[in-house]
């Protein structure tokens, strides 16, 4: 009774949204004004210590399980929960579990492809056929996914401005599109450097297929091990977020190591415009081991320390939610499908994820930006004014 007495009062304040909870005994309960929006079944009780010390791991592990069904949009519901500063699920006090982790080469290696390497396959199902797998950029409302994700890479490009025959280097490279549409688009030399196997594999096949050879390279390393190079241009996109908090100004200032002087870096990741913990326990266990997500002014801080500065910085928030409610909207089509080749637990993590993520981006709980540096004085080589951004983007 007495569980069920403290459930009501950490529920009564989770969400915005009034909703309806049905517990594990048949009985259902309401809670907050209005018709409910939502309905959270709860089939087994789970310990009160369990849902106030891990909260997200806790409930992410009893809806991959079927404990926890939900009646309604999960975006809608979790995106709530992050709008409601009551909520026990993200208040600050609740938080008692940051785990601590390893961010060696060698960590860094078995993270990256315990995400990446699932397989292209699974990827291939609801990514779009650029294989992208970052933040899209959406001039126009209807844009698809696909036109979004093109229109990202060269949002990237034309902010750097790049002079044809400059040699770019991506860290983090996925799936190549960036560093084969810089290559025949922009006439530039590229090289890629991921950790992924799987990765590594098809940007080859990639280079191969648009007779790239001489243009295009792409390496299986870590960006530590760059020695002795040094480029024009650095982009990095969705990469800052899995070095680690420990590792972050080693990353930039790497960055800078690896820049020619007045050599201009677009740094694209998801960050936040709010002090907080950088860790989610279930993301960390599941879906992105070893990552931190540092806050804006952390950036910034690393970015002055490493010698270099900032030229332009652009959030791009709504983006990442568009972004990730096109994958959702792929994903869900092909749920069954993923369900009978990962089993049923691995699905309906992923089906959680992609939705608690949108949720997060829409309230604004992360951000993702692009940072413009420049090894050198801010603005050097670059027109007095924004609009060569878009200039080629409004044609």
């Amino acid at each position: 009774m007495l569980e069920k007495t403290i459930y009501r009062r950490l529920l009564s304040r989770a969400f915005d949204i009034p909703v309806t909870v049905t517990y594990w005994d048949g009985k259902t309960e309401a809670y907050g004004t209005g018709k409910p929006k939502i309905g959270i079944e709860i089939k087994k009780e789970i310990t009160i210590k369990n849902l106030t010390s891990q909260p997200t791991l806790t409930l992410g592990e009893a809806y991959m399980r079927g404990d926890i069904e939900i009646n309604g949009s999960i975006q809608e519901l979790v995106a709530s929960a992050y709008r409601n500063a009551g909520s026990f699920l993200t208040d600050k006090k609740f938080v008692k579990f940051l785990p601590k982790m390893s961010h060696s080469e060698e960590a860094d290696k078995k993270d990256v492809q315990s995400h990446y390497d699932i397989g292209n396959d699974f990827y291939r199902l609801w990514l779009d056929k650029t294989m992208t797998y970052s933040c899209a950029y959406f001039e126009h409302p209807d844009d698809s996914l696909e036109t979004a994700q093109m229109n990202k890479v060269r949002h990237i490009l034309y902010k750097l401005h790049p002079a044809a025959g400059g040699r770019l280097l991506d860290i983090g490279s996925g799936w190549g599109t960036l560093i084969i549409t810089a290559a025949k688009e922009f006439h530039l030399k590229t090289i890629g450097i991921t950790l992924s196997e799987e990765q590594y594999e098809y940007t080859k096949k990639q280079i191969q297929d648009n007779n790239l050879q001489e243009q295009v390279e792409v390496r299986l390393m870590d960006y530590r091990d760059l020695k002795d190079e040094q480029f024009d241009y650095v982009t990095s996109v969705g990469m800052f977020e899995h070095v680690g908090k420990e590792n972050l100004g080693l990353y930039f200032k790497k960055i800078k190591e690896l820049l020619m002087p007045n050599g201009r870096a677009l740094i694209h990741g998801i960050t936040g415009q709010h002090q907080g913990v950088g860790v989610d326990p279930f993301l960390n266990k599941y879906i992105f081991p070893g990552g931190y997500i540092p806050n804006m002014a952390e950036n910034i801080v690393h970015i002055m320390d490493a010698g270099l500065q900032l030229n332009d910085l652009e959030p791009l928030r709504r983006h990442y939610q568009a972004t990730l409610e096109h994958w959702y909207h792929n994903y869900h089509k092909v749920f069954d499908q993923t369900a009978q080749r990962y089993g049923k637990d691995f699905a309906r993590m992923w089906d959680l994820y992609l939705q608690g993520a949108a949720a997060s981006f829409e309230a604004g709980n992360i951000d993702v930006m692009q940072f413009l540096v420049t090894n050198g004085p801010s603005g050097i080589k670059l027109p007095m004014t924004r609009n060569y951004i878009y200039e080629h983007e409004l044609s």
